[in-house]
């Protein structure tokens, strides 16, 4: 017995579902009514099923006529991605362009970018937040096809690092945390008595990392940068942040810078390996690296 089940069998039942008649269904596919019906009919003995209830003034779909229909759609659907990919791969655009950043940087800045890749081709576009050595972890081992992180001490020599500009990160605490009182509260003496609030290190395999952060101080840490900014609010501690994430923050007053020097520069980056390039990913580093320069100062 002959079970295999065709593509354009599945192209049939899809249509009459959709369509609502063998007559509509019919017409969508520029075919003869009988030819459709002759091959629903084929089609049920060749799997030994019945995939219609015609008892009624209509036939309708049975239970296992529409697991047929509905599995049936998830097939037509992975062949259409299939043909897709393979188009897209044959012309230089890979499937997946994965971008990694600091979490330290906007994520919606380069929001832009999305659009526009959609335009020019099918690539999927992956955001990915990590943190520390966790994001040059992620380039070298290929979990990311471009980083945007602050500028390393040392970088390895297959990888590629334009610098965009700089960022200022701020020292800041609920405006009711006591250290805003002392005279020089940045002082290590000082800061040590508070708790600290800072970002898990995303690294896999290297040793983990952090910023800012004294030996005997008290530490809280969370999972991500926005979690940090709400321990922040919720007075849970002092920490460093980018003041372009917190701007509303310091106009409303939740928070408060802390001292009278409390800003830092860093340099920000965009990285990538240059043994491994395609259309996506040369098209997107010249994006963001424009992208970015509007907003850094130089």
């Amino acid at each position: 017995m002959n079970r295999l089940l065709s593509f354009e069998a599945l192209m049939v039942l899809d249509a009459i579902e959709r369509r609502g008649s063998f007559a509509a269904a019919s017409e969508e596919l520029g075919r003869a009514p009988s030819s459709l019906s002759y091959q629903v009919q084929k089609l049920e003995q060749d799997l030994d099923l019945v995939i219609f209830d015609r008892s009624g003034h209509k036939a309708v779909f049975t239970k296992a006529g529409r697991l047929l229909l509905e599995r049936g759609r998830l097939l037509l659907t992975a062949a259409d991605e299939m043909v897709s990919d393979a188009t897209a791969l044959a012309h230089g655009w890979e499937l997946e362009l994965t971008i990694a950043y600091d979490g330290l940087v906007r994520l919606d800045w380069m929001f832009p970018i999305v659009e526009a890749l959609g335009q020019k081709s099918k690539t999927r576009v992956k955001f990915s937040e990590e943190i520390l050595a966790g994001c040059w972890e992620a380039l070298a081992q290929d979990r990311a096809d471009i980083l945007i992180a602050p500028a390393p001490s040392v970088a390895p020599p297959e990888v590629k690092i334009q610098p965009l500009g700089k960022m200022d990160i701020v020292w800041v605490a609920h405006p009711d945390n006591p250290i805003h009182r002392h005279k020089d509260p940045l002082d290590p003496a000082v800061r040590q008595q508070y708790r600290g609030i800072a970002v898990a290190d995303t690294a896999r395999n290297l040793p983990p990392i952090t910023r800012n952060i004294l030996e005997e101080q008290p530490l809280l840490t969370v999972s991500s940068m926005h979690d940090k900014l709400i321990a922040l609010r919720a007075g849970l501690g002092i920490a460093t942040i980018p003041s372009d994430l917190i701007q509303d923050d310091l106009a409303k007053g939740s928070l408060v810078m802390i001292g009278d020097d409390p800003v830092h520069e860093f340099e920000l980056v965009l990285a990538w390996n240059r043994s491994r390039m395609g259309k996506a990913k040369s098209w997107a580093i010249q994006q963001l690296e424009q992208l970015w320069k509007k907003h850094l100062h130089q």
